[in-house]
């Protein structure tokens, strides 16, 4: 690159990065002009004008001023031949103003394009250059120097190549550079000779041995690199095996634990049945009666696996042979067995379409059930029986053994071994126990076009043989139930029926006296009636808005308390007709619930998403809160003495284990059953032996057991046209309300219309 190339090409550069478009202008339009003038210019002056480009973009000059000098003197010479040279024309004028402007505006940025690309210029010149010098082959293979020591010294910052680009003049490399191109740092050297003499010829830097290494050298040196790599490679495989392996290894140990759990469990339940069979004698025939069947505590359900169930469990049981236990476990691993287990198993179990779209869901309910510390199944309790979902039931039944004669030491040895087996079987084969729910009965009222006929609760007897309707028709209505099931009339009328002055909410039978029945309503006005004569009784007027809920303890019938939209729970003394005490809350409370065997407790749903269970002797504290639902809580439900079912506006039911309330939060649920949707209705919840109805804002009600998380059946409500018969779908309508009839499996349940279906599952 000769000298005045080099200058032609900052000057170039220069101009088109001073942001001066009047300058640009200015230099085309002289451009245009030399190209145009008819006038060749004469050789003297060209040179004269090479001469001082050269020499104003000598280093050590100003950067500043050169190429403001260059500019000027190109265009003093282009005008030469116009202008004389010792006039000073208008255009001279403005071409120094806009050169001032310009110097002013570059000693305002730190950093112009201009002086990056000088400063850059004096690190490729060589000291001849900078001595004022000519340039010459030497002076380019200085330059070939620098540009390879650029490229193999890497910079971390601008400072820092300006730091090491100016200690290069005098031959100083980073230490960096000499340790890992120790060959390249030399070959630099020597092109970077201060002397021009002492660099190399372009002859001798074509034949140097830096350029001309032996092939077989270079060929090494990729070979090492290439295995390097290969190495690297390697053991990033063999890092991402070793993971694999140990998380597969993770797995397995996991795996055989759970081969080893089912083996023992395995024998577990074959020396349980060979212990029940022993012990049961001519018991392992199947009884006759259903009733007795039916009655049978959950112990019962468990040791007589083949013999005395539920009555219903004839339906998917029968043609099932039974193989001897004592041969199953003397040749279990004998071919034969094992093929005659299969077919068992499969008889038992593919039978049975809904538990093998549901398998994996079983699989890890039956894990979740035996990894959960076993209680003690065998001791003899008496308690109220959890028929209904309102704990209304007097009946009292006493666990027994299905086992005749059974010594209470031989039950303790019995209940003790089957420690998990209980509550699971209990709950595999209550799931298995019914296919669908059909129509028993469909309730026709005569008031169908009345626009307002929501049933907002249901609620049986404490014998079951009526159940009382309320809703927004502000009217309390008790059917008889086997009436309307046997009887198929096109209009049903109530037995008894109640006006009321405001909307109703909810019901809620007396467990106790009969012909007692309690009702709240939008009012926030509670109400005590008496069927017989279809009067109240008592009222109660302490609530400030409307009463979404109430309930009367199965254990003190003058025990009243209700769930208010003023962020109160209060307790009633039906006798006196006047409260007895009041929990402050900060949200709606939307649902109450005595347990079934006391009325020292209370436990209820709030709309702040969470369940309180209250010690009533101490109101001011709860004894524990449970936490899990993400929106209202809007109803809850006793399904025993210790466990608790809630509902929530989240699609969810959860399970809730009260005996863990030894802290005084519980933020995880026994279980969460999902499979409805319910996100703004209350679509209504009740329970019974262990079955778990809810509606659902499909027009669906839906059953799950408690020990599954999936629904166990699901029935539509289907209404049809009044004119063509047809049955239609309205996404508009949903379940209100459900209510099991006790000591059976027959169900009521209600839509947003006022269509009253009696159930059953068969």
């Amino acid at each position: 690159m000769t000298s005045f190339n080099h200058v032609s090409f900052i000057e170039s550069a220069s101009c088109s990065d001073s942001g001066s478009d009047s300058l640009e202008d200015g230099l085309n339009s002289q451009t245009l002009e030399v190209k145009n003038s008819s006038s060749p210019l004469p050789n003297d002056m060209f040179q004269h004008s090479s001469r001082l480009g050269s020499e104003a973009f000598q280093p050590g000059s100003t950067p500043k001023n050169a190429l403001s000098e260059a500019s000027c003197i190109q265009s003093s010479s282009v005008h030469a031949t116009h202008v004389p040279l010792g006039e000073e024309t208008e255009e001279d004028k403005i071409c120094d103003r806009r050169n001032a402007e310009q110097e002013e505006e570059e000693r305002k940025q730190p950093f112009p394009m201009k002086q990056i690309l000088l400063m850059e210029t004096s690190w490729y010149s060589s000291p001849e250059e900078v001595a004022c010098s000519p340039s010459t082959c030497a002076s380019d293979i200085y330059r070939l120097g620098v540009l390879l020591f650029e490229l193999f010294c890497p910079f971390s910052s601008r400072e820092d190549k300006s730091r090491t680009m100016s200690s290069l003049r005098h031959r100083i490399l980073p230490p960096q550079l000499l340790l890992k191109w120790p060959k390249e740092a030399s070959f630099c050297l020597w092109l970077l000779h201060p002397e021009p003499s002492s660099r190399p010829k372009m002859g001798e830097l074509l034949l140097s041995e830096f350029l001309n290494e032996p092939r077989e050298n270079l060929e090494e040196r990729e070979a090492a690199i290439q295995l390097r790599e290969r190495i690297e490679e390697q053991e990033l495989l063999l890092e991402f095996l070793l993971l694999i392996q140990q998380r597969k290894q993770e797995a397995a140990d996991k795996l055989q634990d759970t081969v080893s759990l089912l083996c023992s469990d395995i024998e577990e339940v074959m020396a349980h049945r060979t212990f029940l069979k022993k012990k049961g004698g001519s018991g392992l025939e199947r009884p006759k009666d259903d009733n007795f069947a039916s009655n049978l505590p959950q112990l019962s359900l468990v040791d007589n696996d083949e013999s005395s169930s539920l009555g219903n469990r004839k339906r998917f049981r029968p043609g099932i042979q039974i193989l001897d236990v004592e041969e199953c476990d003397d040749n279990l691993d004998d071919g034969q067995n094992s093929d005659m287990l299969t077919e068992t198993q499969e008889s038992l179990l593919f039978k049975s379409s809904r538990l093998m779209k549901n398998f994996k869901k079983v699989e890890s309910a039956y894990f979740l059930t035996r990894c959960r510390p076993a209680r003690p199944s065998g001791k003899l309790c008496t308690r109220h029986s959890p028929m209904s979902s309102d704990g209304r039931g007097s009946i009292v039944v006493t666990e027994r053994s299905s086992i005749n004669n059974l010594a209470p030491k031989e039950l303790h040895v019995e209940s003790r071994r089957s420690g998990w087996i209980s509550p699971f079987l209990e709950g595999f084969c209550k799931y298995l126990s019914f296919s669908k729910l059909k129509v028993k009965a469909d309730l026709k009222q005569g008031d169908l076009l009345n626009s307002s006929n929501l049933v907002c609760s249901l609620s049986f007897d404490r014998d079951g043989q009526l159940f009382a309707t309320a809703g927004v028709n502000k009217k309390i209505k008790v059917f008889e139930c086997d009436t309307i099931i046997n009887e198929n009339r096109d209009i049903h009328y109530p037995v008894v029926e109640m006006a009321s002055r405001s909307k109703l909410s909810s019901v809620c039978w007396n467990s106790y006296i009969k012909s007692q029945i309690a009702s709240s309503n939008f009012e926030g006005v509670v109400q005590v009636w008496d069927v017989t004569r279809s009067q109240v009784l008592t009222e109660m007027r302490e609530h400030e808005r409307r009463v979404w809920s109430i309930d009367i303890s199965s254990a003190d019938p003058t025990m009243l308390a209700s769930g208010s939209d003023d962020c109160s729970v209060k307790l009633w003394n039906i006798d006196q007709g006047v409260s007895i005490g009041t929990i402050r809350t900060k949200a709606n409370v939307c649902s109450v619930q005595f347990p079934l065997d006391s009325s020292r407790s209370l436990a209820f749903g709030s709309a702040d998403h969470k369940i309180y269970y209250y010690d009533l002797r101490n109101s001011k504290v709860p004894l524990c809160t449970l936490v899990g639902h993400n929106k209202t809580v809007s109803y809850v439900r006793f399904v025993d003495l210790t466990n608790l079912v809630s509902a929530s506006t989240d699609n969810t039911l959860k399970l809730w284990d009260l005996s863990m309330c030894a802290s005084r939060v519980i933020d995880t649920p026994l279980q969460s059953f999902t499979g409805h949707m319910n996100i703004k209705n209350f679509v209504g919840l009740s329970v019974s032996d262990g079955y778990i109805a809810t509606g659902s804002e499909t027009n669906e009600v839906f059953i799950y057991h408690k020990a599954f998380p999936m629904p166990a059946l699901s029935f539509k409500f289907n209404n049809s046209d009044l004119l063509s018969g047809q049955e239609i779908d309205d996404p508009a309508q949903f379940i209100s309300s459900v209510c099991w009839r006790a000591q059976s499996s027959t169900l009521v349940a209600a839509n947003s219309t006022g269509n009253i279906k009696i159930l059953e599952m068969v």
